[in-house]
């Protein structure tokens, strides 16, 4: 057994209901002393978008919301509803695709997602909708700094949200926001089993964490929007690092052309 390696995945169950103003930090470190999860230097901390969301009051009221002209032209497309097209414009550089099936864009951030990443799940009130964070990489810096502040201790943070994949049915969650961890693990230049040297192998690692961690912290009733990952050593810590990193490039897409 001299080789087996370990990760623990803990799902922080009790996590009170967010609202906006509240200090995710602060729940987070005592949810976890309640449930007797001690954070520790190395601890990787992976937040549920939609309570970073709320927390920073990215909710809204669909009937509060009055849609353009352009809006409502393009809901005459989509079969959506104006109100909400207006949203998802506004949550946008550009418009990737639009038909009655799908609406996909590019969002103020630059992430391609369905309707901007605006999503009804786990938002309380029925006429509620979520935003994504406005700036998500900002929103885990700020959750570990203050992390830092209230324990002494250097985690990471990834900010999760969930994501269809092209070619393949079902969900995953993709990190959208990271903080104090680099975002890959570049196998490139070292050799294999076989003594092959690896050319392309860089790994998306904080995408593998997050999705590891929808694990424990589901995506329906659950109630445990954050995870703590325990003694990953395949990953590296560090200052400099953005979610940005992560997106691909035209020129590096293999698959322009085909969507």
């Amino acid at each position: 057994m001299k080789n087996t390696k370990t990760i623990s995945i803990i799902g922080l169950a009790g996590f009170p209901s967010v609202r906006n103003g509240d200090d995710l930090a602060e729940l987070i470190v005592k949810t976890a002393q309640k449930q007797g999860v001690a954070i520790e230097d190395g601890d990787i901390l992976v937040v549920a978008q939609k309570i970073v969301s709320k927390a920073e009051g990215r909710v809204f009221q669909l009937k509060s919301v009055k849609p353009s002209e352009r809006a409502k032209k393009l809901a005459m497309t989509t079969l959506k509803d104006p109100k909400f097209v207006e949203q998802v414009l506004q949550a946008s550089r550009r418009i990737v695709k639009a038909s009655s099936d799908i609406l996909i864009v590019e969002n103020e951030n630059g992430i391609v997602c369905i309707n901007a990443g605006i999503d009804k799940s786990n938002v309380e009130g029925e006429d509620s909708y979520a935003f994504l964070p406005r700036d998500s990489d900002d929103s885990a810096r700020g959750i570990r700094q203050k992390i830092r502040e209230l324990t002494g201790k250097n985690v990471a943070v990834i900010v999760s949200d969930t994501y269809s994949r092209p070619f393949r049915k079902g969900q995953v969650e993709f990190a959208i926001g990271i903080a104090g961890i680099t975002p890959f693990r570049d196998y490139r230049g070292e050799k294999d089993l076989y003594n092959y040297v690896l050319k392309v192998k860089n790994i998306a690692v904080v995408d593998e964490i997050a999705a590891a961690a929808e694990l424990v912290m589901g995506q329906g009733s659950e109630g445990i929007p954050v995870a703590i990952i325990k003694n990953l050593d395949k990953v590296e810590l560090t200052e400099k690092c953005s979610i940005n990193d992560i997106f691909i490039s035209k020129q590096e897409d293999l698959f322009k052309g085909t969507l």
